[in-house]
């Protein structure tokens, strides 16, 4: 999962919170129905729904932590290395516009 981008954690939780909301929107919806089976499977849910938001709130904490991770690893870099990060920032924005000007 080290490999998943952030932008793909971040659409994931995303999508994974809205299956949560339209979860918990049906639970309340149905809340009326007693019917025996009916109401163990919503307990059932209901259970499960919440360890999923637990989950979730636990691994958006994870992304942000290794985001501001990474971001003070890279600000330590780039203090310790200034004139290297002046290189590698120029050989990019050189390769960017060399691609940007063949199109």
């Amino acid at each position: 999962m080290s490999e998943m981008t952030q932008a793909t954690r971040d659409k994931m939780i995303a999508d994974f919170k809205l299956v949560i909301s339209d979860a918990e929107q049906l639970l309340k919806l149905t809340a009326d129905d007693a019917s025996g089976k009916f109401s163990d499977v919503r307990g059932r849910l209901g259970e499960r729904l919440a360890a999923a938001r637990t989950q979730m709130s636990e691994l958006e904490a994870a992304a942000v932590a290794k985001a501001k991770e990474v971001a003070k690893a890279t600000d330590n870099y780039v203090h310790e290395n200034p004139w290297q990060s002046i290189g590698i920032a120029a050989g990019v924005g050189f390769l960017v516009g060399l691609l940007a000007g063949r199109r």
